[in-house]
């Protein structure tokens, strides 16, 4: 406990908030006193009160939100909170903090800030009316949504539209980038959504952001986090295991195929409104458009039919001839692009951002033609309709070194999933948070008389043709007992339709009337609405599920997981951190990938109970956890559950539960 009394009395006041006689209590008859989260809740109150930088682990059911959210708003100072997603953004301001601050009966002013990419540009809302060049009838449709909607809106949040599927093509034409934006230069700045909700964060006693606008807003200062920022005394970081991943992605460089084919259309767009028959911008914008899609097909080479994100070493095809061509036509389309904007610079505002547009264009185009500095790495994301080039660091400690030396405040981080020692190194190591203090905190779940670990002794070993289908035929059997209610966890998407379809199968062929739900055929939100909706429901899903889902109760009982999640050795940033670590004569195999694989396999795990109540079997189909040394540190990464050692006794634990439930 730091001396003086100031600590001491934000401790006191928050433990008889959460108290069972509290604020909390008495305006929730259902709220109820938990020994673990007093003790979190007690060392985010002693670390706001002493500027000091707190990581804390705290498992599932704890209640971190309230523990930190509590002294937060006690505190009387101003506050940054930062989570993993934009919808865990939208849980705290729509539903916790108000929640809260009511209970608690504090004058706290609340903001909600998210990225441009979040907010309807009423600007490029009109230029899409007037174009009209919409990629299909889905686009259409969703523009119609928007434009029905936009008269009524507050706050522009695209997120108030129930429906709208985040991947719609209408999106980025009715939002605004740092690229495109007009600044005060355009016709709609004085109702500027993005400019309401930066004022109000400014305003704000405590600001809610997203991991991915904090770093972005840090490189690009263009979001107005780095303007919050310096005001705050405290900054909490909530699900801080994405962190480093989410860092990395906005501290590097990025080139993309579909950046360009944007700052094309945006160019056409401008030149037929405001120049008219001064430039042929049919012909420039081609230009840019041709170079974006032989970019993308140099970058894909032989590969065809790509489903998902697959990342690419930058040797694969960077020697090509074809990639080096493809990276000079964009620089000289780039280069076109630019100086065409140049020519009727005057004419528009518009004008002006597209000459720097293109100018950043012609020179990242160019920097990726020159080898990468000697800390940082490249690789190629390439998706079915864009490839995307990136420059990144290998770390992101400098940055938070930085941050933390800049002035005195509070930095607090959090999550289920932070290590699995008590110095909590995975994190601390790769943020430059040695020097934290560290909590860790156990779930109060009764794991060992609610859920049930099982391994299949005698099973495919996961490179084994055989295996997705066995894992398919399993789940078919274990879902089936339960009427559904599993989630099937893979580690690649490539393994997804296989899975589902002997799924499909194997429960077609015993008389199971099981509803296989499968990630990519309809949005993440859409998807799991219908698991609720749909008792009799199998969802098999990747990277996405893993984490982030909460399904308590009866609804899920099962999760299968089908390999150890290790990071893919032929990664260009996994293999990176591993010659770095080798450098430095430790072992990447133990001190990297096993640490990587048992955070997330704890991730994946934590989807199965969600509350006191709730049973369930986790089943991980690979026998490396039982006849590989290392298997005994993983299976200590996960909760302590009770083991089974037969699919007989996996069958009998599932009809326990449903005689329960």
């Amino acid at each position: 406990m730091p001396p003086g009394g100031e600590a001491g009395e934000l401790a006191r006041a928050t433990r008889d908030a959460l108290g069972p006689q509290g604020a909390l209590a008495q305006a929730d008859p259902h709220f109820v006193e938990r020994d673990v989260q007093q003790q979190l809740a007690a060392a985010v109150a002693d670390a706001v009160e002493t500027h000091a930088t707190l990581v804390a682990e705290a498992g599932t059911g704890v209640g971190k939100t309230f523990a930190y959210l509590v002294p937060l708003l006690l505190s009387g100072r101003r506050a940054l909170v930062s989570t993993a997603t934009k919808s865990l953004q939208d849980q705290l301001f729509l539903r916790d903090l108000p929640r809260l601050r009511d209970a608690l009966r504090v004058p706290v002013r609340i903001a909600l800030l998210k990225g441009r990419g979040s907010y309807l540009c009423l600007h490029r809302l009109q230029q899409a009316r007037e174009t009209g060049t919409l990629p299909d009838r889905f686009a259409v449709r969703a523009l119609a949504r928007i434009e029905t909607w936009a008269p009524s809106t507050r706050t522009g949040d695209l997120a108030e539209i129930d429906g709208l599927d985040e991947r719609s093509l209408v999106i980025p034409l009715v939002t605004s980038t740092r690229d495109n934006c007009l600044g005060q230069e355009c016709p709609e700045f004085i109702n500027c959504h993005v400019v309401k909700a930066r004022r109000e964060a400014m305003a704000a006693d405590l600001v809610v952001v997203n991991h991915h606008l904090f770093f972005a807003d840090l490189s690009l200062r263009d979001s107005g986090v780095a303007e919050l920022l310096p005001t705050v005394d405290a900054a909490v970081f909530d699900e801080a295991h994405q962190l480093v991943e989410t860092g990395l992605q906005f501290l590097g460089t990025m080139l993309s195929s579909n950046q360009v084919i944007d700052f094309g259309r945006d160019l056409l767009a401008a030149g037929l409104s405001h120049a008219r028959g001064q430039v042929d911008w049919q012909q420039v914008a081609g230009g840019l458009d041709r170079a974006a899609r032989e970019l993308r097909l140099a970058c894909a080479g032989p590969l065809r039919d790509i489903k998902g994100i697959l990342k690419l070493r930058w040797d694969e095809r960077s020697r090509d001839a074809a990639f080096t061509t493809a990276l000079d036509g964009l620089a000289t389309a780039a280069d076109a692009a630019r100086d065409a904007a140049r020519l009727v610079e005057a004419t528009a505002p518009d004008f002006t951002r597209l000459v720097e547009r293109g100018e950043r264009v012609a020179r990242l185009a160019h920097a990726f033609a020159v080898p990468a500095a000697p800390d940082r790495v490249r690789w190629i994301d390439l998706g079915p309709r864009d490839a995307r080039l990136v420059d990144s660091p290998l770390h992101i400690r400098d940055l938070f070194t930085e941050q933390r030396a800049l002035a005195p405040r509070a930095w607090i981080f959090t999550s289920a999933t932070l290590g699995s020692d008590d110095d909590l190194s995975w994190f601390t190591e790769s943020a430059a948070l040695e020097d934290a203090r560290k909590l860790r905190v156990g779930s109060p779940f009764d794991y060992p008389a609610h859920a049930r670990t099982w391994v299949p002794p005698r099973f495919p070993k996961p490179n084994e043709a055989a295996h997705p289908a066995a894992v398919g035929a399993l789940a078919a059997r274990l879902a089936g007992r339960l009427g559904g209610r599993t989630f099937v966890l893979t580690t690649t998407l490539r393994v997804l339709p296989v899975i589902a379809e002997a799924l499909t199968e194997a429960a077609n062929a015993a008389g199971t009337p099981l509803v296989v739900l499968v990630q990519g055929t309809h949005p993440k939100r859409s998807l799991l609405q219908r698991f609720l909706d749909t008792p009799n429901s199998v969802l098999v899903g990747s990277a996405s599920f893993w984490e982030g889902i909460d399904v308590p109760g009866a609804a899920l009982q099962c999760v299968v997981i089908d390999k150890l999640p290790f990071p893919p050795p032929h990664d260009p940033l996994v293999q990176a951190r591993s010659k770095e670590l080798e450098s430095r004569g430790r072992d990447p195999f133990n001190d990297y990938y096993l640490s990587e694989a048992a955070i997330a396999l704890k991730q994946g795990a934590g989807r199965l109970i969600r509350s006191e109540t709730d049973l369930g079997l986790l089943v991980i189909t690979d026998p490396r956890l039982r006849q590989m040394p290392y298997g005994r540190k993983l299976r200590a990464a996960l909760p302590p559950m009770g083991t089974l050692d037969t699919e007989a006794d996996a069958m009998a634990w599932l009809d326990e539960i449903a005689a329960k439930t």
